[in-house]
Formats: structure tokens, C-alpha cells, sequence
């Protein structure tokens, strides 16, 4: 009988079991994971970029955790000598049209607690990325970047250190909810715990079904691709270039990114993956691809954005169109200065209404907590949405 089972051993599922583990030391922990290592999937495929929290609604979950996170997360990594650099980064526009988007990403920037932003002209655009396009942009010097992995692995180092189990390879197949305990049934054997936490990423809308709630949403996948920078073209790039956003996608556009450990990445797109854990453009499940097309809300997403969705498609197959999305950014980019790089896999929760949800939603019942949607910035956020889930996890178990 463990007192928390925590499914999910991704950098919010053991941030979760960690502020658990801090705030009561007696408790039996364990974390479930289906793959033979912590953060397989969405923690260890993003772009290792610290969010500042400069584009979220003011006193949304994700604006609160960001904040909190991001300072968490920093003495974290000093108290544990994990590499970061606070680089900065700047938000361009590159039209007239997007002003007005980029004054409000400046005012929720502000209300969210950010200081010494600035406005930009172009010439103090210049001054930060000269080799970048744009009529005006925002510095935003709390923007950082960082290896998510190393945090992930070192939250796993601390747990087990403090007496909490990690079990690999240990796909949880059901959950039985009883009257006193909950039943977690893996391909191997059964667990039995007071309370369980859901922190399953792409699979958290299943899991959550296997509770007996019904959150009414599905987790679809969106792959992101991303392209390398050639060694002798990264001087182009001095820190982090980001577009100002399209307000109706919960995603940033392609943008530059310099990466801890050496090299600059460019992208990513947002393209439907073809199944959950879908890293390569062909890799398909039927079942989960069905799933996702037969979804009411993702029909109505598609119905009316399938231009946009059409483009990016394109662009995924299409290397001069993904360089041409760059050079909006950066002229001087051409396509043989890129090389293919990785890809991630984000999941987008979507509601029944056609609505991609854009803030973190936790939901609890009876001797369970659900982290039903948690994209980016979940990883900078980490360590305050563990503690959110963990403050509700102890409250039911009080």
C-alpha cells in the first residue's frame, strides 16, 4: 500500500512527487513510468527554453505557475549546479499589423510581474539581433535556456534519494477505484495507494477516463519539427528570436533558439502527429489517428483553421516553404544553411466545442488529482504545478 502513486515520470509528474516528498517525508511514493527512463517524451524532445511568462492571460494558471516556476526553478538549479543561462530574447514584428499584438504582449508581460521589458525600435532591434527583420520588438531579459532532461533526472536523483520508488517500464493498463484504495494495474503487477495522480502527458485523457472522471476533452498531438542552424551560420543568431504570435493558437510560431549545449535550433511548425508519440512524419496508429479525426472539437478546429493547418503540413514536407517562414524572420537564412534536427510532440488538450485549450487544467475527485492539460511552459512551471497538485493531493489525504 503506497500513500501517492503518481503515473507519469515527466519533469511535472516528479516535480509533483517531489514537492510531495518536501512537504511530508513519511509518505510512500511511487511513480509509475511506462518507458525505461524519466522524461521520454514531451520533457526530453522540447526546445530547453525558461519561459518568462510574458504572453499568458494575467491570473490564468499558466501565468501564476510560470511566474512561480520560473523562480523555483532557477534556485533549483543553483542549489544543484544544473547549467542555465538567462540569454534574453526578443519578440519582433515584422508588419504593421501586428503592433497592436505585440503592445499587448508588452501590458501582460508587465501585468504579470516581468520588469525592465523594453520596447524596441528597429534600430534597438538591431542592436540585439542584427541580422534579425523586423519594424519593432520587445526584449524580454528573463528568458533563458536550459537542458529539461538533466532537471527531470536530477527531480528523479532527489526522490529516490529521499526514499520515493521510480518503476520503469510499467504501462498502467487500469484503474480500479474502491472505496478506501485505488488499484493501478500495470502489464507487470498491481499497485494499491491512497490517493493516485494523473501526470500522463499525452496519454493524460485515458488515464483519466480509467479514474472514472470524464474530463470531456482529448489530448490531441501536434509534432514539432524543428531544423539546425550549419556551424559556420549560427553567428546569425545571437540568443532567442521569437515572431509575435497568431492570438488564436496556443502556439509561438517558428522562432530561433540558441541551445545550451551548442548549436541554434529554428522552428518549430505545428503539424497533427499521426499518433500520440508520433516523432517522425509517417509514424502512424490507426486507432489514436481515428480517434483524433472523429473528435467533435478537432472537426470543428479543422473546419476552421485547415488553411493554416494546410501550410503547416506543407511546410513540413517542404523545406523551401519552412525556410521561407524562417526568412520572415531572418532574411539572410537560405535553405542550405539548415540541417534537420529533432521533433516534439505537444499534447494539445481540445474540448468538445473546437476549443484548444490554452491554460493548464487540473481536475480532482474522490482519492484522485487529474493534470489534464499542461503544455508549455509546464516545464519552467514545473515545480509550482507540482506544488498546486501536491497542495490538493495532501488536502484530500488529510
Amino acid at each position: 500500500m503506497y500513500d501517492i502513486i503518481i503515473i507519469g515520470g515527466g519533469i511535472v509528474g516528479l516535480a509533483t512527487a517531489l514537492n510531495i516528498q518536501q512537504k511530508d517525508p513519511k509518505l510512500k511514493i511511487l511513480v509509475l513510468e511506462k518507458e525505461n527512463e524519466v522524461a521520454a517524451h514531451q520533457t526530453g524532445h522540447n526546445s530547453g527554453v525558461i519561459h518568462s511568462g510574458i504572453y499568458y492571460k494575467p491570473g490564468s494558471l499558466k501565468a501564476r505557475n510560470c511566474f512561480n516556476g520560473y523562480h523555483k526553478l532557477l534556485s533549483f538549479c543553483r542549489e544543484e549546479n544544473i547549467p542555465f543561462e538567462l540569454c534574453g530574447k526578443v519578440i519582433v514584428a515584422t508588419s504593421r499589423e501586428e503592433l497592436p499584438q505585440l503592445d499587448t504582449i508588452y501590458e501582460r508581460g508587465v501585468q504579470n510581474g516581468l520588469t525592465d521589458l523594453k520596447r524596441l525600435n528597429r534600430e534597438e532591434l538591431l542592436e540585439y539581433e542584427p541580422h534579425v527583420n523586423g519594424i519593432a520588438g520587445i526584449h524580454v531579459p528573463q528568458t533563458g535556456i536550459i537542458n529539461y532532461k538533466k532537471v527531470a533526472q536530477k527531480y528523479a536523483e532527489k526522490l529516490i534519494k529521499g526514499g520515493a520508488e521510480i518503476r520503469f517500464g510499467s504501462k498502467v493498463t487500469h484503474i480500479l477505484p474502491q472505496r478506501t484504495h485505488t488499484e493501478v494495474i500495470t502489464l507487470q503487477q498491481t499497485f494499491t495507494c491512497k490517493l493516485m495522480i494523473n501526470c500522463a502527458g499525452l496519454y493524460s485523457d485515458k488515464v483519466a477516463k480509467m479514474t472514472g472522471q470524464d474530463p470531456d476533452l482529448k489530448i490531441v498531438p501536434f509534432r514539432g519539427e524543428y531544423y539546425m542552424l550549419k556551424p559556420e551560420k549560427q553567428y546569425l543568431v545571437k540568443n532567442l528570436i521569437y515572431p509575435v504570435p497568431d492570438p488564436a493558437f496556443p502556439f509561438l510560431g517558428v522562432h530561433f533558439t540558441r541551445m545550451i549545449e551548442g548549436g541554434v535550433e529554428a522552428g518549430p511548425n505545428a503539424v497533427l502527429a499521426f499518433r500520440r508519440e508520433g516523432y517522425k512524419r509517417l509514424a502512424i496508429n490507426l486507432p489514436e489517428l481515428i480517434e483524433t479525426l472523429s473528435w467533435p472539437g478537432f472537426r470543428k478546429v479543422a473546419g476552421k483553421y485547415w488553411r493554416t493547418g494546410m501550410g503547416e503540413m506543407y511546410r513540413s514536407f517542404s523545406k523551401p516553404a519552412f525556410t521561407k517562414a524562417l526568412q520572415k524572420l531572418m532574411p539572410e537564412i537560405q535553405e542550405q544553411d539548415l540541417v534537420p534536427g529533432g521533433a516534439g510532440v505537444r499534447a494539445q488538450a481540445c474540448d468538445r466545442s473546437g476549443g484548444l485549450l490554452d491554460d493548464f487544467l487540473i481536475r480532482e475527485s474522490k482519492g484522485v488529482v487529474n493534470v489534464c492539460n499542461a503544455p508549455s511552459p509546464a516545464a519552467t512551471s514545473s515545480l509550482s504545478i507540482g506544488e498546486t497538485v501536491a497542495d490538493l493531493a495532501l488536502a484530500q489525504l488529510k
